[in-house]
């Protein structure tokens, strides 16, 4: 069954008209360097036409997708891939005329039965990789296709009553919570196996990598991001989605940090204090969590620090 945002893009790729699926002052915040598009006119004419002139069969493929009310609206949450053939140049990547897998992760907000507010975060980091010009070090996790929900139910989740998708609420809650009381020492302040499976899988983005389990979680990037931004904080979200074992938040921007002290991504300090693009979608296994899939817009980061990715990225081609 197609959803609102599967009618949104069917609607792009064949020149209809948005009007009755898009609000007319809707706002549409898309990772960088697209950012930021208002009204159903300009979202119309601006924002797809470069997605459809660079790839050929170009579809969407979510692989978890479900929505709840916040505030009295409805939001949706949803991640997986477009995937389609790189036929032309995608914002100065070169094409490589092969089948690629451009990595989503979304909010969609629904008002009158129209997209009124959306925040897509684009892994193009990650194009960058599969067209072969990645300008940054390797991922210290692992770089490669992100995987659906070990439970193969992220496009219909389960909900057995309202409380089943409140205590996975909660139970986010309070490991973001626990994730504040990095004491600026050690990562072992914050107590993550009170909260996370042992098998924890964490879904990041291109630069930093697919994980699984905590010790590997800590290495490969809890380390590096805590101790790079001791001064973080989760100070906006968006909304908060939740149905059955899933939850979903963040926001534009979800958080800020000092990038006070090197190594995350490799790069040395720049004393500059960034907004964080995020989105993240978790899956609860009993009293735990088993997985997160994670957008981060990592080029828009780069940016606010002073390197610009795609300036970067032809000195490698």
């Amino acid at each position: 069954m197609s959803s609102i945002i599967d009618n949104f893009y069917n609607c792009l790729q064949t020149d209809k008209s948005l009007n009755a699926i898009v609000a007319e002052d809707a706002v549409l915040n898309v990772s960088y360097p697209i950012n930021q598009i208002v009204g159903v006119k300009a979202i119309q004419s601006d924002y797809w036409l470069q997605f459809k002139s660079a790839f050929e069969h170009l579809e969407r493929k979510a692989f978890i997708e479900f929505d709840s009310d916040y505030e009295s609206d409805q939001w949706i949450a949803a991640t997986g891939y477009f995937s389609g053939i790189f036929v032309n140049d995608f914002l100065g990547i070169p094409a490589t005329g092969n089948l690629l897998y451009l990595r989503f992760t979304e909010l969609v907000k629904i008002n009158n039965n129209k997209i009124s507010e959306y925040f897509i975060i684009f892994d193009f980091l990650d194009v960058m990789h599969q067209a072969g010009i990645y300008p940054l070090r390797k991922s210290l996790g692992h770089c490669g296709q992100i995987l659906p929900p070990t439970t193969m139910d992220g496009l219909s989740p389960v909900e057995v009553n309202e409380l089943q998708a409140d205590g996975s609420e909660q139970l986010v809650l309070n490991m973001l919570e626990e994730l504040s009381k990095f004491d600026g020492k050690s990562l072992l302040s914050m107590q993550l196996e009170n909260y996370w499976h042992p098998d924890f899988m964490w879904y990041g983005p291109a630069g930093i990598g697919t994980t699984k389990g905590i010790k590997s979680f800590r290495e490969r990037h809890q380390g590096p991001f805590v101790f790079s931004f001791p001064d973080r904080l989760v100070d906006h979200k968006a909304c908060v989605v939740k149905k059955g074992n899933y939850v979903a938040t963040g926001g534009w921007p979800h958080m800020h940090g000092t990038h006070s002290v090197g190594g995350w991504l490799g790069l040395p300090p720049t004393n500059k204090t960034l907004e964080l693009r995020v989105i993240d979608i978790w899956r609860r296994e009993g009293d735990l969590l088993k997985e997160n899939w994670v957008g981060i817009d990592i080029i828009h980061m780069c940016k606010q620090m002073g390197l610009d990715i795609f300036a970067l990225m032809k000195t490698s081609v």
